[in-house]
C-alpha cells in the first residue's frame, strides 16, 4: 500500500518555549503589583519575584536567575543605579522608571543596561515587546531616552571635532559628561535664541515625541507645548518638526 505522503510518523511533539522569567523591581507597590499582573497575563511571560529596592532586586536575581530585571531607578535603601552594575552580571537589565533625567539615563546605559522606558512614553504592547526584545539581546528604549542617547553621541562628536579639545572617553564619567552637555546645550540655545524650556522641548522633538509625549515629560499642558513649538519655529525658521530637528541637529 502506497505511503500517505502526509503521514509523519515518529516526529516528537513540539514543546513549547519556557516563558520569560522577570523580576520586577520598584519601590511602588501598586506599580510593582500591576506590572506584575500585566505581565504575568501573557503566555510567553512570566513573574518569578517582586523587589521594593536594589538589595532586595539583587537577592531575587541571585535566587532565580532571570531571563530578565526590570529596574526603577529611584529606590529607597540601594537605588537601581546602585544595583545595576551587579544584576547585569546576572541578568539582563531593562530600567522602567520615572526618571528621565539625560546624566540618569546616560550613566544606566553606561553600566550595562539593555533598554531605558520611561513611563508615560509608552503603551501595553510597547512594554511587552520590548521585555521580550531585552530577553533576546535586543536594546530598546522610548523617546526621551533615545534623545538622551543622541545628545550624548552629538556632544562627543563635537568635542573630537572642536579644534583644541582632546578626546573624549565613551566612559566618561557622568559628571564630565553632564558639564559637557552643559555647554553644547547652551551653544545651541545662543545660536538659536531659544530659552532653556524652550531647548528641552527641542530637544524631545528631535527625539521623536509627539505633543503629548512631550506635555507628560515636562510636567505641561499640551496647549502649552504648541505654544513653545510655534515659537521654536519661528526662531529656527522651520514650518515642520523634521525642518527644525534637522537644523538642531546640524544636519540641514
Amino acid at each position: 500500500m502506497p505511503r500517505n505522503p502526509f503521514e509523519f510518523e515518529n516526529l516528537p511533539p513540539t514543546t513549547p518555549a519556557a516563558p520569560l522569567r522577570l523580576v520586577v523591581a520598584d519601590d511602588n507597590p501598586v506599580v510593582r503589583a500591576g506590572l506584575t499582573a500585566l505581565l504575568s497575563g501573557r503566555e510567553d511571560i512570566t513573574v518569578v519575584a517582586e523587589a521594593a529596592n536594589g538589595r532586595e532586586a539583587c537577592e531575587a536575581a541571585l535566587q532565580h536567575r532571570p531571563d530578565v530585571v526590570l529596574l526603577d531607578v529611584r529606590m529607597p535603601d540601594v537605588d537601581g543605579i546602585s544595583a545595576l552594575p551587579y544584576l547585569v552580571r546576572l541578568a539582563p537589565v531593562m530600567m522602567l522608571t520615572y526618571s528621565h533625567e539625560p546624566e540618569i539615563i546616560q550613566e544606566a546605559v553606561r553600566l550595562g543596561a539593555g533598554g531605558y522606558l520611561v513611563h508615560g512614553e509608552f503603551g501595553v504592547e510597547q512594554l511587552v515587546r520590548a521585555v521580550r526584545d531585552i530577553g533576546e539581546g535586543r536594546p530598546h528604549f522610548t523617546p526621551t531616552a533615545a534623545g538622551a542617547l543622541l545628545a550624548q553621541l552629538r556632544s562627543h562628536a563635537t568635542a573630537h571635532t572642536a579644534s583644541g579639545l582632546p578626546n573624549v572617553s565613551p566612559t566618561i564619567s557622568s559628571q564630565n559628561l553632564s558639564q559637557l552637555q552643559s555647554g553644547v546645550g547652551q551653544s545651541l540655545r545662543s545660536r538659536f535664541q531659544l530659552s532653556t524650556r524652550e531647548a528641552e522641548i527641542m530637544d524631545l522633538i528631535a527625539s521623536g515625541m509627539n505633543n503629548q509625549q512631550i506635555a507628560a515629560t515636562c510636567f505641561i499642558s499640551e496647549k502649552t507645548v504648541k505654544n513653545h513649538i510655534n515659537r521654536i519655529f519661528a526662531k529656527l525658521h522651520s514650518t515642520s518638526r523634521s525642518q527644525a530637528a534637522a537644523k538642531w541637529l546640524g544636519v540641514a
